[in-house]
């Protein structure tokens, strides 16, 4: 189990418990369960790579307490 912050750099803050087998797509499940706002409006990124839905969290390299950038499309 690791835990996900992502910052949407607009005063919220939101810290996620997932798998590392799990995929960006139910990340941001997870997130929008959260936030309120839908899943398929979310885009995550880092630095300027943007997440693909079917990927991973382990192929991304996404590891316990890394930090997200969370932008709504």
């Amino acid at each position: 189990m690791i835990e996900v912050i992502c910052n949407d750099r607009l005063g919220k803050k939101v810290r996620v418990k997932c798998n590392s087998e799990d995929t960006i797509g139910d990340l941001k499940k997870l997130i929008a369960a959260q936030t309120g706002t839908r899943h398929d409006k979310i885009v995550l990124k880092k630095w300027y790579t943007i997440f693909k839905d079917h990927v991973s969290l382990g192929d991304y390299e996404i590891h316990d307490g890394m930090n997200l950038e969370l932008y709504y499309q």
